[in-house]
């Protein structure tokens, strides 16, 4: 589960400071896709950047985990943050950002093995557990490929279980299919969704293309920072 409580996130322009986030609360339970919608420079990008605790907010607080043992990322140092991203959160960007020299097996065992004792010294279990996820999203054929060897949505697909490898708990997506076509951008959707449900994930999922809406469970509109329209079923 990840929860954003009252958030507001504000930037320097001059003496003034704009309002990019404004007091929003944001839920997304596990093994839901929520997807976020908005015009452009509504704040959908501001709200995954705090979610991913790539910023810290003005206030509020970004609670992940159960109720129970929920761990604020908003008050973590930036050590503490960085290590809750490598255990805890995965994420998508815009671009796949594959580093072109890597395999699709490479980029997920060098992400397995950066940092935390779960990535250190277990080869074998690190390499069945890459294999696996190359094979959940249809690139078990293609692992020995460099990125300049595979489609653009094959590249997303490799970003997307790079960004699982760790097993997260929260999987935030920046706009998955904004480079690909009608057909391709579906097939991501579809993917990150069946990932979402068969792994318990609860994931966040920036988007203004709602042709693809169906793969969602919930949706959300932002408007200046703040929730116009209450999650939604889709």
């Amino acid at each position: 589960m990840i929860e954003l409580q009252n958030v507001t996130l504000t930037f320097p322009d001059g003496d003034n400071r704009i309002m990019a986030v404004d007091d929003l609360t944001l839920r997304g339970g596990d093994g839901v896709v929520t997807g976020i919608t908005g015009p452009s420079g509504s704040g959908k990008s501001s709200i995954l950047a705090v979610a991913a605790t790539l910023i810290r907010p003005d206030s509020g607080g970004v609670l992940i985990g159960s109720d129970a043992d929920a761990i604020d990322g908003a008050q973590l140092s930036k050590g503490e943050a960085t290590a809750l991203r490598r255990e805890r959160i995965g994420i998508v960007f815009q671009q796949s950002n594959l580093l072109p020299t890597l395999t699709a097996r490479e980029q997920l065992q060098v992400m397995a093995r950066l940092g935390g004792a779960a990535g250190r010294g277990r080869k074998a279990e690190i390499d069945g557990r890459v294999d696996e996820l190359l094979d959940a999203v249809g690139l078990a054929a293609h692992a020995g490929k460099r990125p300049h060897q595979l489609s653009g949505g094959e590249r997303q697909r490799v970003a997307i279980a790079r960004a699982l490898v760790h097993n997260p708990e929260v999987l935030l997506v920046d706009e998955p299919t904004s480079a690909l076509d009608q057909e391709r951008g579906a097939e991501i959707m579809q993917l990150i969704a069946r990932l979402t449900h068969e792994r318990d994930t609860a994931t966040l999922l920036v988007t203004h293309d709602l042709v693809h809406r169906d793969a969602l469970d919930e949706l959300v509109t932002v408007v200046d920072g703040r929730i116009a329209q209450p999650a939604l079923a889709v």
